[in-house]
């Protein structure tokens, strides 16, 4: 029987009032990514939504393994050119599965991406590398076609993943070869806010300009419905660009001394001031060396230092007002700071991730509207538990992470750290019924998967090979 398509519109409709689908066909994007596994129940108008910033505008219906049911569990018949049909006949609605089959496929999917995306990080890392390498042995000339190359790479994992940065295996414990890993990082980190924030920002305008200027709005609130997307903040050759500005935002610090740039112990005030000339001197420098006069990439690499709030301390070049700080421009500032604090080096150890989150929101929190659509996109693209990772229950226990949403986790060891010896289910920490005891404790860090190797059962151990 063939595949039925129907117009996300319609299941979004159907969701809000409390209805389900399942496609029984997995959903695919052009690049081969999978979207939407078969087996899945859609009952959260969000999963249409990302689909359809994904550029999917129906999905399938496979007739004997698919279906759409309303509220109270009646089959919706759907008719040959993909409308609703009015009759309706009593089936059972099914439940999500969370059985073996679907763990063992999320495990997969999750460890699939990472391997993307640890050779896209790779490709990009060793690019820096031949960048600053190159800079040094000709005095400032480098090769920007072969970066643009590797970024662009990296850049199209990061578009078409949700949630792409979770899945990046980076070195951000480690302060061996730092500055390369924190280029790809704040890459990384950066274009997955700024997509997030384009796609948000858009839309709200987008629904704003629908409906008037007239009538109350809250440009935060779940929509039932999306407009067509006639704005659009970024547009793609933009958002490349941008990216590229990520990238190289801290091209100039080449040019400081390894014992003032390594430096373990406080730094003097003259060595202070040397280490801040790496943005609007040295990096402005190199670019103009370059020929480099992309707007986007030179605001970056000057300014991403700069003050994004009235008042903020310790920030240059100085002269620059909150207000004529460019959004990318922001995300990059946001990006090198959560980087920076999570990243282990000569002279300090990595800070908790959710704290370092939970510090940077609060101190840029409520500042100005722009900035406040920034931080929501910046929380929600970092993912505090990313899929894959190891998180501490308050209990003792420790538990997989299969979905950052909620999260979603898989408990693996018993409240004295000891491997249980049977799956148990996964447990949703979102769900108001999970017990204190059994919630994230936000105290302790987040480990990866080869950090508690000795402690892994054996359906998880592939994933540290």
């Amino acid at each position: 029987m063939s595949n039925r398509q129907i117009k996300i519109e319609d299941l979004i409709h159907i969701i809000v009032q409390g209805g389900r689908v399942k496609t029984g066909v997995d959903v695919y994007n052009d690049h081969g990514v999978l979207l939407l596994d078969k087996d899945v129940v859609v009952d959260k108008v969000k999963t249409l939504e990302i689909l359809m910033e994904k550029g999917i505008s129906s999905l399938p219906t496979s007739g004997s393994e698919g279906g759409v049911w309303d509220a109270q569990g009646n089959e919706i018949k759907i008719e040959g050119n993909g409308t609703m049909g009015g009759e309706r006949t009593k089936a059972k609605r099914p439940a999500p599965i969370a059985g073996v089959g679907t763990i063992e496929r999320r495990l997969k999917e999750i460890e699939d991406l990472k391997t993307v995306a640890a050779q896209k990080y790779d490709e990009a890392k060793d690019s820096i590398k031949r960048v600053l390498g190159q800079i040094q042995e000709s005095g400032g000339q480098f090769d920007y076609d072969e970066v643009q190359t590797h970024v662009s790479d990296l850049v199209e994992f990061l578009t078409v993943t949700d949630n792409p940065f979770s899945y990046l295996t980076k070195e951000i414990f480690s302060y061996d070869d730092y500055l390369y890993n924190h280029s790809v990082n704040v890459c990384a980190i950066g274009t997955a806010v700024l997509n997030r924030f384009n796609n948000s920002f858009s839309a709200a305008v987008n629904d704003f300009l629908s409906v008037g200027e007239h009538e109350a709005y809250d440009p935060f609130a779940k929509k039932k419905s999306r407009v067509d997307n006639s704005y659009r903040c970024y547009h793609r050759e933009e958002l490349e660009e941008i990216s590229m500005g990520f990238f190289l935002h801290d091209i100039g610090k080449v040019m400081l001394p390894d014992k003032v740039l390594n430096k373990s112990g406080k730094l003097t005030s003259d060595e202070f001031e040397l280490i801040k000339r790496h943005s609007f001197d040295f990096g402005a420098e190199l670019l103009e060396k370059n020929r480099l006069r992309n707007s986007y990439i030179r605001s970056i690499v000057k300014n991403h230092h700069a003050p994004i709030f009235i008042g903020e301390e310790r920030c240059y070049p100085e002269g620059d007002h909150p207000r004529d700080i460019p959004i990318h421009v922001k995300i990059a500032k946001l990006a090198d700071i959560y980087d920076a604090m999570t990243s282990k080096r000569c002279y300090k150890e990595a800070f908790n991730q959710i704290n370092v989150v939970t510090e940077i929101f609060r101190k840029y929190a409520k500042k100005d509207p722009i900035l406040q659509y920034v931080l929501h996109a910046f929380v929600k693209s970092i993912g505090i538990y990313p899929p894959g990772s190891i998180v501490f229950l308050r209990n003792g226990q420790l538990a997989y992470v299969l979905e950052s949403q909620g999260p979603l986790v898989i408990a693996f060891t018993d409240i004295q750290g000891n491997t249980l010896t049977s799956k148990p289910d996964p447990m949703d920490m979102g769900d108001k019924s999970i017990s204190e005891d059994l919630k994230v404790d936000n105290r302790r860090s987040v480990k990866t998967p080869l950090e508690v190797c000795d402690r892994l059962p054996s359906y998880l151990q592939p994933i540290t090979t």
